[in-house]
């Protein structure tokens, strides 16, 4: 059996669900995978166990120096992909024709992309830090053209930020994984419970998403929100004091916390700005939410529309106050049975399409013939 190394760029205790459900689980029924995590705090590397190493962050690009002196040599190796980090991949291109192996580049988000935009939505971007932003952009590009493949989430992000990328593509989404599919609790109350996952800053604008559920004239809906800076959530709901009691704010800890919240919600939200960076991937919320036969509201956008039909698998609306209102009116009028057959739907629908363990089966096949 071959054998991959998959360097991400998460600390290791991380509860990715891209990693987990690709890396670490299916595709090691083809190819045997190794797994990088790193670590703020360790000095040198450590065997977590079979297949999962942790190395110190500080000595990220030397990587595979850390396993030559741990008696590991890379030649071990076939593949080595890493996961969204330029200056590792340039270190793992310039061993490749040293220790034989093929080099994949994993993006799964343009980062560099979304802190530009970030800091233009809080008026903080400069012309130095654009600048910036694209000469990384030019030198992540140069070395991506030197791998033997490229892994973006979608085509539409290649084709928006990725132009330029010459090399063998093989599309790695964030799909479902069939073996962790949960169960819908359908609640007895006749309210509608709507559920919210992700960051919530200026560039996504949630504050329009809280004025959409201002507006609704039903009082039958609740709305959780999960989040990692809760704070940012409390200071938009600060200043609607008749939401009080209709909003619920937590913080998911890990992805089994979180996917017991959602499924104990009856429709998903995500709704963001309709802008390249949200709108050439599909966020991995969604796949959250259709894991426990959750459907979800989404932006009106080329690559949603790739993946749903509107009013049957899922629901659009354009980012917009009044868009997102009606709809959530339109969504709060359905019957509990009408929203739950939605969420099937949806579910069934990723399953044919959007699949780990489909995509593990094609990406083995790709990489053994590279």
């Amino acid at each position: 059996m071959n054998r991959l190394l998959y360097i991400t760029d998460q600390d290791e205790y991380t509860d990715h669900s891209f990693i987990g459900p690709l890396f670490e689980k299916h595709l090691n029924n083809y190819i045997h995978t190794d797994i990088v995590y790193f670590s703020e705090f360790k000095t040198e590397l450590e065997k977590k166990d079979d297949r999962r190493f942790v190395l110190p962050k500080q000595e990220e690009t030397k990587i595979l120096n850390l396993f030559e002196n741990a008696g590991i040599s890379p030649s071990e190796y076939d593949y080595i992909i890493v996961r969204n980090n330029a200056d590792i991949l340039k270190a793992v291109l310039q061993q490749s024709k040293t220790y034989n192996y093929k080099v994949g580049y994993r993006l799964s988000f343009p980062k560099d992309v979304e802190k530009m935009e970030v800091d233009k939505a809080n008026n903080k971007s400069s012309f130095l830090k654009y600048l910036n932003t694209t000469i990384n952009s030019f030198s992540e590009t140069k070395y991506i053209n030197q791998c033997d493949i490229f892994l973006p989430s979608s085509d539409l992000m290649k084709e928006e930020y990725y132009e330029a990328v010459k090399v063998k593509t093989f599309i790695c989404p964030p799909c479902l994984d069939p073996d962790e599919l949960k169960e819908n609790k359908q609640h007895q109350s006749n309210e509608k419970r709507f559920f919210y996952a992700g960051t919530i800053d200026k560039l996504r604008d949630f504050e329009t998403v809280i004025n959409a559920f201002d507006s609704v004239k039903s009082s039958s809906w609740k709305l959780t929100i999960s989040t990692k800076n809760p704070e940012n959530a409390k200071a938009i709901i600060s200043s609607f004091p008749t939401l009080e009691n209709k909003i619920n704010i937590v913080n998911a800890k890990t992805k089994e916390e979180l996917l017991k919240y959602i499924s104990e919600a009856d429709v998903g939200i995500c709704v963001l700005p309709d802008i390249p960076l949200f709108s050439t991937s599909t966020p991995i919320k969604i796949m959250d939410y259709y894991s426990t036969a959750i459907p979800c509201l989404m932006t009106n956008n080329a690559n949603n529309y790739t993946l749903f039909t509107d009013d049957y698998d899922a629901w659009f609306c354009k980012f917009d106050k009044y868009s997102i209102k009606t709809r959530l009116e339109e969504i709060i009028d359905l019957s509990k049975e009408e929203v739950k057959e939605v969420g099937k739907k949806g579910q069934t629908r990723l399953l044919e399409i959007r699949n780990y363990k489909k995509v593990a089966s094609k990406l083995a096949e790709t990489l053994e013939l590279l």
